[in-house]
């Protein structure tokens, strides 16, 4: 990666973090605020001095603008922070009834997932939903697939009888059947003829292979089976400045017609013919506009589960168009839209809620679990895709925030709920020593997670070098 990509990638994360830190803070605020507790200051940004502030309100609120954009805070009135004037007593975050300081505490992970509704629901109300059938392509032999029975042209009907009626939540039900059980049994139809089948992993540690990002197949290729997509032409997008593509003088938009002489149909078969030539000089012929041109290409050698394979380090950009027997189109109105995203930001979550707990199990692999390198390559590759990609993004990592401030650790939102409800039920708050106590073990298991997501954005960092 040059510097600029590092920059632009650098520059949507902040974006990213920035955003929807200050939506989970500004949760706190307006409940704070509506309940009666006395909010101090309000800091979009972090830092001890302000770069522009100013007082506001009938009841008055700092209102910051701070110069690290990493997020922002909300400050209450805490009289374990320091002497509170007996007038204002009563509005101390302390002095609230647990009830509502839990309200308060919930209201940040809250906004989280309402900003992630309410962005889909408006991205829905704006495009509509097409669902690509999720109708099966190419069949491995001898593969979990083929043992099953699952044959190319077979459409799945239901997994363990919930229906689906696309190729996105034919996915989303895989990876949680393949996250636990690892038995899913499918229903399928072809020529109006339905059976089942039964696709069965029983091995715990290939089921960890399939749910793990650097699984060598992927959850699709490790059982065996592709969904069926329309072959995409073999035109180049982005080119890797300095790569061999870029080299040999080859830009965005070329279409690749042929190999060493061997023609060339679609960019799968262009990808099957680069890859037995690592390091190789090869001759590619090229249409730009309407001139054919010939090119001599060195590959690249990469180390892809373990072999050496070839390529040209291009993008295809290609765009394969389903018939329209294989899309379900349908335009959704505001109140539909807003159902529709509700229903899908659940199913979200509760796939996210189920991997984190097999995760903690030893059932689904940690290297699931994204740094922040990761995320600032995710932002700066969806902000590049168009907005509607990077309001994905953002959706998802909305998401994620609100999630991860749920557990049940003392530092984050859970945990302080966890200490709230104690204090509830026993009618006194904790004591001291257990409330720090609480507050190192929540540390350093926010230390130990913050190692293994850098651990992971190391190991696929060296993974794209080797």
């Amino acid at each position: 990666m040059n510097v600029l990509g590092f920059l632009w990638y650098a520059l949507w994360f902040v974006v990213a973090v920035s955003l929807l830190v200050t939506v989970h803070e500004f949760g706190h605020f307006w409940v704070a605020r509506r309940l009666g507790f006395k909010v101090l200051r309000f800091s979009v940004g972090f830092g001890s001095k302000p770069l522009l502030s100013w007082r506001w309100g009938r009841d008055p609120v700092e209102y910051w603008i701070s110069p690290i954009p990493l997020g922002g805070y909300v400050k209450m009135l805490d009289e374990r922070e320091g002497p509170v004037p007996p007038e204002d007593l009563p509005r101390s975050f302390t002095r609230r009834p647990p009830y509502q300081r839990i309200l308060v505490l919930l209201a940040g992970p809250a906004f989280n997932f309402l900003f992630a509704i309410v962005v889909l629901a408006a991205m829905l109300w704006a495009s509509g939903v097409t669902r690509v059938l999720p109708v099966v392509g190419d069949v491995t032999a001898g593969s979990f697939a083929a043992r099953a029975g699952l044959k190319s042209g077979d459409r799945i009907v239901s997994i363990n009888g919930t229906p689906v009626d696309s190729q996105r939540e034919v996915t989303f039900e895989l990876l949680d059947v393949m996250s636990g059980s690892g038995d899913a049994r499918l229903k399928v139809s072809q020529a109006g003829t339905e059976r089942e089948v039964d696709l069965n992993v029983t091995n715990p540690a290939t089921r960890r292979s399939l749910t793990a990002p650097t699984g060598p197949n992927g959850l699709f290729g490790g059982l065996g089976f592709q969904f069926w997509a329309p072959p995409m032409p073999a035109v180049l997008g982005k080119v890797t400045p300095g790569g061999p593509a870029a080299r040999a003088g080859l830009k965005p938009g070329d279409r690749i017609v042929a190999v060493d002489g061997h023609a060339v149909g679609d960019f799968e078969e262009l990808v099957a013919q680069l890859v037995p030539h690592p390091g190789k000089t090869i001759s590619l012929t090229y249409r730009r506009g309407r001139t054919v041109h010939t090119a001599q290409v060195t590959t690249a050698s990469v180390m892809v589960d373990g072999k050496r394979i070839g390529r040209i380090e291009a993008e295809g950009s290609g765009t394969a168009v389903y018939p329209p027997s294989m899309l379900r189109r349908e335009t959704l109105g505001p109140l539909s839209a807003l159902k529709y995203g509700t229903q899908r930001i659940w199913s979200m979550t509760a796939l996210q809620a189920h991997l984190f707990w097999r995760m903690l199990l030893g059932d689904v692999s940690l290297s699931n679990l994204s740094g922040p390198l990761a995320i600032a390559e995710y932002a700066g590759q969806s902000a590049s895709a168009g907005a509607s990609s990077y309001l994905g993004f953002l959706v998802l990592i909305s998401l994620s925030l609100g999630f991860l401030n749920l557990l049940p650790i003392p530092i984050l939102d859970g945990g302080q709920i966890v200490f709230q409800l104690i204090e509830w039920v026993k009618g006194g708050p904790l004591s001291e020593r257990a409330q720090i106590v609480g507050q190192q073990v929540g540390i350093a298991l926010l230390f130990l997670l913050g190692a293994v997501v850098i651990f992971n954005d190391i190991a696929r960092i060296a993974r794209q070098f080797n």
